[in-house]
């Protein structure tokens, strides 16, 4: 169970479900050691925590109890009996009339307090309590500090992964544009969702930008795999692809480009596929070129969606006469681009994730169709429902207001 969970509010409730039911404990608690503040953080607990008059979830280590005395000592606190703990926590400088005040209003009569130690060092500590005297055996000592040893090793391994996985996500989103561009006749929107399960930075991108012509490029695209070598892949077309559309915009023309740079730039084995598409504000009037990216979809007003028919092309590099075709998002109409891993995971092909996708569309209320924000949150929310998100999710909306009287 503590090899399975990654997090660390995972990690704490396999401690709190495993703990307290071998111990056959009435209550328990888990805080973490913030060495800047000199306290423990309580993570998950229930109860008073004796004698510590502290408040709130924070628990100075310099107020004595038992999971500060654990932490202090880096020894496991054992307290069979409310006599017990009073001596030990009067002999740590514990407040006399704090603790008596705890006996006699509280119900737990013998404590626990365990120190979560990796390679010496001191992560926090477990907390178990009972609400009757409990004869603490060499056995069970032995049991919980095998426990707190691998819970240790756990709380270390999720810390690093929430904040190898913050990081990642923090450099990922660096390589997207701050802000959309705000154009008369066109609203634009995007969602981006790291995938839950790496560590590592993705190659799902997006980006928008107005033409000198007026009118709008939008692309969203997808090196495959993950770390630093697709983030430096991500990074170098996404910059090659607005330097080709700012100056030859036609989606076939910069298609072509790509594929030049690509093969100057980037590995063979590399997997890179984009959809690219240049559109007119007010009128939706547009082109499109996709280079083995999955279709984009059209969404009507009514709520009605469209996959767009136009030949789905190879992934940059791979040698092809690329095309570009028609593409009209009418008044009242919005486009979606998005990544594979909106529509495809394990569980899911992309074809039956595509006819799903359109099902999604019709189930969407009038209110949500008409508004391309909304509109992304119904459909990731709804996509990625019931299934374990492994890939990372990027989508673009292009909505074309519906003319108005005026117009």
């Amino acid at each position: 169970m503590l090899a399975e969970a990654l997090t660390v509010e995972q990690v704490v409730q396999v401690i709190i479900d495993v703990g307290r039911t071998a111990l056959a404990a009435d209550r328990s608690a888990v805080a973490l050691l913030d060495t800047d503040r000199a306290a423990l953080k309580l993570i998950n607990g229930e109860g008073i925590l004796e004698a510590s008059g502290a408040t709130g979830d924070e628990i100075p280590l310099s107020h004595s109890n038992v999971m500060t005395m654990a932490v202090n000592s880096r020894r496991p606190v054992f307290a069979e009996s409310p006599e017990s703990l009073k001596a030990q926590l009067l002999e740590a400088g514990g407040d006399e009339e704090v603790l008596a005040g705890f006996l006699a209003h509280g119900d737990e009569r013998a404590w626990v307090g365990l120190p979560l130690l990796a390679a010496g060092r001191a992560l926090g500590a477990l907390r178990f309590s009972f609400t009757r005297p409990q004869k603490i055996s060499q056995e069970d000592g032995v049991f919980l500090e095998a426990l707190a040893g691998q819970c240790a090793l756990a709380v270390e391994r999720a810390t690093l992964f929430e904040r190898e996985h913050r990081t990642a996500e923090t450099l990922q989103r660096s390589l997207l544009p701050d802000r959309l561009p705000v154009v008369k006749g066109l609203v634009l929107a995007q969602r981006f969702r790291s995938g839950s399960r790496h560590v590592q930075v993705g190659g799902d991108w997006y980006d928008a930008f107005v033409l000198q012509d007026g009118r709008v490029a939008a692309v969203v695209g997808d090196v495959m795999g993950k770390g630093v070598k697709a983030a430096a892949g991500m990074g170098r077309i996404r910059n090659a692809m607005r330097a080709l559309a700012l100056t030859n915009p036609p989606p076939a023309a910069v298609l072509t480009g790509l594929d030049r740079v690509f093969e100057a730039t980037e590995e063979e084995e590399q997997v890179t596929t984009l959809a690219y598409m240049v559109v007119e504000p007010v009128t939706g009037e547009g082109t499109l070129a996709l280079a083995g990216h999955p279709p984009p979809v059209l969404v009507s007003p009514q709520g009605t969606a469209i996959l767009c028919d136009a030949e789905p092309g190879t992934p940059l590099g791979w040698p092809t006469s690329r095309r570009q075709f028609r593409f009209v998002v009418p008044p009242g109409h919005t486009a979606v681009l998005y990544s594979d891993g909106l529509v495809e995971n394990r569980k899911r092909g992309l074809d039956a994730g595509l006819a799903e996708l359109c099902s999604v569309v019709t189930e969407a209320p009038p209110e949500v169709v008409s508004s391309p924000h909304m509109l992304l949150d119904f459909l990731v929310d709804r996509m990625l429902s019931g299934y374990e998100q492994d890939d990372d999710v990027t989508a673009l909306a292009i909505h074309v207001p519906p003319a108005t009287k005026s117009d």
